[in-house]
């Protein structure tokens, strides 16, 4: 394995300027485990088994690194877990969340069906809440009304990312549109047909669920507001990112099964404007 740009992932708040240089070495090494693992279970050519394999493996290796162990920094993950192994015993970080990361790549290799919206939660439970609860680990913020907002965010940004790419990852087999919601469209999993009306009951459930992206996403967006500093702007700007890339799915009218949205350098001016403005537009909701 070969480290990765912090740019590549998506969902991860990234290592910028505005990321607090005491805790940046840190938030880079949280970045490329869960990288890592990610590409073990999504990339090149292994069958699912294989990943398994590979993710057990990449498990034993962070137990290792938090039992002290160096055994596991100089193989091929080196370049993870040694960083790693400093950031834990720097900043204690907590295990369980490196390890639900874990369980939900080996989820994701497995690709069920998510039949309820409770299911995909879970899923996200795990896939994205732990990276917001690490980073307020790292700022000394362990306020549970203040995770919980963390959580709200964090789901908000990977179903936004979810209905973002169907084009992408509905080719390939893999759908996170919960079974209930596909149901009261009429539409089954697998394969979407491919008719004018099914058209129009897809972009209908794509607008639901962008609504519901959007109000979880703006129930846990008081959060920078509360943690200000550097950290509070990065985070405002997380929001911003996720709010209008569900913008521009509202404007191709939610055809995210045919086109992927993507955010580019002209929405920058944009973003940083509403992000510093954000005070007035969610005070209410604190």
């Amino acid at each position: 394995m070969r480290p990765v740009s912090v740019e590549h992932y998506e969902n991860f708040p990234v290592a910028s300027w505005l990321c607090p240089p005491a805790i940046r070495q840190a938030v880079i090494a949280i970045y490329h485990f869960a990288r890592t693992a990610d590409d073990i279970a999504d990339e090149g050519d292994l069958d699912a088994a294989q990943r398994l394999v590979q993710l057990r493996a990449y498990r034993q290796a962070l137990t290792e690194t938090l039992q002290g162990e160096r055994s596991c920094q100089d193989g091929s993950w080196a370049h993870v877990f040694a960083p790693l192994g400093q950031a834990l015993a720097r900043h204690d970080l907590p295990p369980s969340h490196l390890y639900d990361l874990l369980d939900a790549f080996e989820q994701d290799v497995r690709n069920p069906v998510y039949a309820n919206r409770e299911a995909l939660l879970d899923y996200c439970r795990r896939s994205a809440c732990p990276i917001g609860r690490l980073l307020l680990h790292l700022q000394g913020v362990h306020d549970p009304r203040l995770m919980a907002m963390s959580d709200k965010i964090c789901n908000a940004l990977q179903l936004i990312n979810f209905w973002q790419d169907l084009s992408v990852d509905v080719p390939r087999g893999r759908l996170y549109i919960p079974q209930s919601d596909a149901d009261v469209y009429g539409l089954r999993w697998p394969p979407f047909a491919n008719t004018p009306d099914q058209h129009q009951a897809e972009q209908a459930l794509v607008a639901n669920l962008c609504d519901w992206a959007r109000e979880m996403m703006n129930a846990g967006a008081g959060l920078p507001l509360e943690v200000g500093g550097r950290l509070g702007l990065e985070l405002r700007l997380v929001v911003q990112g996720g709010l209008r890339v569900l913008e521009k799915i509202s404007r191709m009218q939610h055809r995210t099964f045919r086109q992927r949205p993507v955010l580019g350098t002209w929405d920058a001016p944009a973003l940083v404007w509403r992000a510093l403005w954000m005070r007035s537009a969610f005070a209410t909701t604190r």
